[in-house]
């Protein structure tokens, strides 16, 4: 499962108009609000910092580098590992005409001294599906398919998918996330939030999609879906008359020299796959091979993904390079004016600068790449923790959006919370629930998923899914009447009502 797209920050229901740093670098064009996280404690890593070189790229012209030095590099990653004891192992890799460079802090997995590296395998969520999209871009030129064909065309016999105006879904309606789809429709069977393809069938899968109803036309209006994603991975597997592994491995992981990336079905106990962990750094088993692969089916790592942006921004000529172009070609609007929907990308403009990009996130990773195609400079951030990265990827490819807040998490004892739980009115429509369950803490906006709230004492409280600060305010008795919510640079106050 992924960190998704296009949900909008709490202060969205006061700010219609949203700034590019509450559109583009919450969640860098806004991840779904507010994500439910597993939960536990765990002590933070403390192993060396590592800075390797990946293969040097050529630059015959000796171009001085845009982006941030060395020091500044590495001090980002040790604050997330080490200082605020946000992630288990970081690494960040960055490639521009001058070179590649590496910089890493944190195991692969607690208990273990051996940094991550750059071959070191992440789960990349998400990421997942430049490459489904780059196989479509691919299979066009060789006539294998067209990108208007009806996608029906190229699933299993028999299968229908649902309808509404004068066309049927495309190839492109699904690789930019205009086909109706949602995330995943609701009548899909998910028994394990963490797990969300363990029990589900392609078959299954197939027929709670057709049985569901379009609210808008095809093609109409952008909705992120990892359902339409699932549909392309068929799609193109069948056209390429092969399966999915194959595909990308002979199509693109080959010719891009990316020899640790991985289908995740085909991971082995000796492959060097790190551990992933929770919001707290406690442990999360892998997810079960997923029988839909095109949504999140992929692992990879540093080195292969700089291989893969070093391509997409014309530092190594490959046959590859029309159908990369052709990704890009191909943009759709969003709700947000500065955000576009490209084939298996996201190209946002911020500050001036176009940038192009893609995240993931599973339970226990998250990932970042994107690059800048005028200034040839591009960026690569894996986690082995669910805490957000986005940020980093953002700053580094653009100084001028900054890194989010960071904060230190204190013990408090569970009675604590009994305090401030209540519903707190920010207006007639929108509200703002303090629970807690299970000796957590947690807040929901009216219609959004809940998230956890993480103590730093005092009454005050941060979010690690958004950038965002709880400060409750409390009479004499330790009783919450009011709180402040501090997002985006932005202060709203909700009274409680009940």
């Amino acid at each position: 499962m992924d960190a998704g797209k296009l949900g909008e920050d709490l202060l969205s229901v006061n700010d219609k108009n949203q700034t590019r740093r509450n559109a583009l670098l919450s969640g860098v064009a806004a991840l779904v609000l507010l994500r439910s996280l597993s939960i536990g404690a765990a002590a933070a890593p403390t192993s060396a910092p590592t800075m390797r070189s990946a293969p040097a790229v050529s630059n015959p012209g000796k171009v001085p580098s845009i982006l941030p030095g060395d020091a500044d590099l590495q001090r980002i990653v040790d604050d997330r590992v080490v200082t605020y004891h946000d992630s288990v192992g970081l690494i960040v890799g960055v490639v521009e005409p001058s070179g590649r460079r590496l910089f890493a802090r944190g195991p692969a997995k607690v208990g273990n001294d051996d940094s991550v590296d750059g071959d070191t395998i992440f789960e990349i969520g998400s990421v997942s599906k430049v490459f489904t999209a780059l196989a479509l871009a691919d299979e066009a030129p060789r006539g294998e398919l067209s990108l208007s064909d009806p996608a029906a065309k190229y699933l299993p016999p028999g299968t229908k998918l649902p309808q509404r105006g004068p066309r049927p879904i495309s190839l492109l309606d699904l690789g930019t996330h205009m086909s109706g789809l949602p995330k995943m429709p609701a009548n899909v069977a998910i028994t394990n939030f963490n797990d969300p393809n363990a029990d589900m069938t392609a078959n299954q899968f197939l027929q709670s999609v057709a049985a569901y109803e379009l609210t808008r036309d095809v093609g109409s209006a952008y909705e992120y879906s990892n359902a339409g994603y699932d549909l392309l991975g068929i799609a193109v597997t069948n056209a390429g008359h092969t399966d999915f592994e194959t595909l990308l491995k002979s199509r693109i992981f080959g010719p891009l020299h990316m020899e640790n990336t991985r289908i995740a079905s085909s991971l082995e106990e000796k492959d060097r796959l790190s551990a992933g962990y929770d919001a707290h750094l406690e442990p999360v088993p892998h997810a079960r091979a997923p029988t839909l692969l095109g949504s999140d089916g992929v692992r990879s790592t540093a080195n292969d993904l700089l291989n893969f942006i070093a391509a997409n921004i014309g530092l190594t000529n490959l046959p590859l390079a029309p159908a990369m172009a052709d990704m890009v070609k191909f943009q759709r609007p969003t709700q947000y004016s500065e955000l576009k929907a490209a084939l298996g990308w996201h190209v946002a403009t911020l500050h001036g600068i176009e940038m192009i990009w893609e995240n993931g996130q599973t339970a226990g990773y998250r990932a970042f790449i994107g690059f800048v195609p005028k200034s040839k400079v591009g960026v690569v951030v894996l986690s082995n923790s669910v805490n957000a990265i986005d940020d980093i990827g953002v700053h580094i490819l653009d100084k001028d959006t900054p890194l989010r807040n960071l904060h230190r998490e204190v013990a408090v004892k569970p009675s604590d919370f009994d305090g401030y739980i209540g519903r707190y009115e920010v207006s007639e429509t929108f509200f703002l629930n303090i629970t807690s369950d299970a000796n957590r803490l947690y807040i929901q906006g009216t219609g959004q998923p809940r998230a956890e709230l993480y103590s730093e004492g005092d009454g005050k409280f941060f979010l690690r899914v958004v950038d965002g600060e709880v400060i409750f305010q409390t009479d004499s008795g330790g009783r919450a009447r009011s709180l402040s919510l501090i997002q985006g640079g932005k202060r709203v106050t909700a009274l409680l009502t009940q």
